[in-house]
């Protein structure tokens, strides 16, 4: 059957080619889960050595579907599926391998499996476009604490501070990547190539709202501004027996007040979120008072204005709480990431996409970040959403249905068909 050139619309579910093909990426997506740094759960850091053998098996199946890989000098895995002609205007379809800690199955994987799965459903037939499937690197930002280092290199956003940042081991992006066999003194090769046109993602929604609504598909509109970064509290450790209340300078009770301001001012802003999900005491021994308190700070809004003031009252509340109890405080930020809108020409196209296959979509913000909102900066963009079942992600429990992944192929089939016939894009 020509999947490409199949008429449109007629039927309301996914026929059994297109369920056939959801449940396969689905399978893929587990398989991958059970590639892991950690055993008994998945995690998967950035060219670590569960990621090599992971895109070992992508490359494999990227190079079964027609596509030449290569990889990128950032760990990217690009698979070109050439298009008629050598200069073939391009459409980037991608999303990421790696995970966070103890990660559900479907997190970025599911992205590259269904730009996989759309350049099997072609058939070795060629369009006037060609298609580059890109699985990123790096995403989440687990080893050295700086997300998107993936998509950065594509849109030529690595620069030597990147490169010098280092892990918990203490070894640098750029030696990483030396260490992975790579050479970091070529990443300006890893930027998008010059007939790139456009970029699709999909990926799971990781949130409630699409099953709220019973639908299968969201179609994201704008990706919400982010800071991400550290507060310091510094007092003065001592013997938690012998030292008195009120002589004490404890840096783990001054956080403790502070994160409930946090709480405090997110919910007093209609659509803001601030998280802090990680807190370290040093010395972190129980008849120990902490010498020093850190703790992460993530907060997200679609208003940038209204983030950016959300994230100053923050810091002047903890420099308050610190002059009160006698500590030092200090703030270091590791992402300032404004809010993004998608394409609106792509957008348009992906709503017609819907039309043409008869899915419903809902047009929705995104509150997590993505590599979309990265390669959006540089390139048009488009964002296309799958139902998470109870809005679960980052977690061994997250899922996806086969038949909300069915009518994204669908989707996704309509939109290429879209893309390669549009005079824009040939342009």
């Amino acid at each position: 059957m020509d999947i490409l050139r199949q008429p449109s619309g007629a039927k309301t579910e996914p026929d059994e080619i297109l369920l056939h093909t959801a449940a396969r990426a689905v399978d893929r997506c587990r398989e991958l889960a059970a590639i892991t740094d950690v055993a008994g759960e998945t995690t998967r850091t950035f060219l670590s050595p569960a990621m090599r053998v992971a895109m070992v098996r992508v490359q494999s199946l990227m190079e079964a579907a027609g596509c030449s890989v290569t990889i990128d000098a950032a760990g990217n895995l690009r698979g070109l599926y050439a298009g008629m002609s050598d200069d073939a205007p391009r459409l980037l379809i991608g999303s990421h391998l790696d995970t966070v800690p103890n990660a559900g199955a479907f997190d970025g994987v599911l992205g590259v499996m269904i730009g996989l799965a759309l350049v099997e459903m072609l058939q070795g037939q060629k369009l006037r476009c060609a298609v580059e499937l890109v699985a990123f690197s790096e995403e989440e930002g687990v080893r050295f604490r700086v997300p998107f280092v993936g998509s950065r290199a594509l849109v030529g956003r690595v620069d030597d501070e990147l490169l010098a940042t280092v892990d918990a081991d203490g070894v640098s992006v750029g030696e990483a990547i030396r260490g992975f066999g790579l050479d970091p003194g070529r990443m300006v090769e890893a930027r998008f190539n010059r007939a790139a046109r456009g970029y699709l993602e999909f990926h799971i929604e990781q949130g409630p709202v699409l099953e709220s609504e019973d639908l299968s598909l969201g179609l994201v509109d704008t990706i919400a501004g982010q800071t991400r970064g550290e507060i310091v509290f510094m007092g003065t450790a001592n013997h938690a027996g012998t030292t008195p209340m009120r002589l004490r300078r404890d840096a783990v009770a001054a956080m403790a007040e502070w994160i409930v301001e946090v709480e405090r001012e997110a919910r007093g802003k209609d659509g803001l979120v601030a998280t802090v999900g990680r807190v370290v005491a040093v010395p972190g021994v129980g008849n120990v008072i902490a010498g020093e308190a850190r703790a992460s700070l993530d907060v997200r809004h679609a208003n940038d204005t209204i983030r950016r003031s959300a994230v100053d009252a923050l810091i002047s509340k903890a420099e308050e709480i610190a002059d009160g109890r006698g500590l030092g405080m200090a703030w270091s930020s590791s992402m300032e990431q404004r809010a993004v809108a998608m394409d609106a020409s792509l957008t348009h196209m992906v709503e017609n996409a819907a039309s043409a296959a008869e899915v419903a979509v809902l047009r929705m913000m995104s509150g997590a970040g993505h590599d979309a909102m990265v390669v959006a900066e540089r390139l048009p963009t488009a964002m296309i959403f799958l139902r998470s079942p109870g809005g679960i992600s980052h977690h061994p429990d997250e899922l996806v249905y086969e038949g909300d992944v069915a009518k994204a192929l669908a989707v996704g089939m309509e939109f290429l068909k879209m893309f390669d016939q549009a005079k824009d894009t040939h342009a």
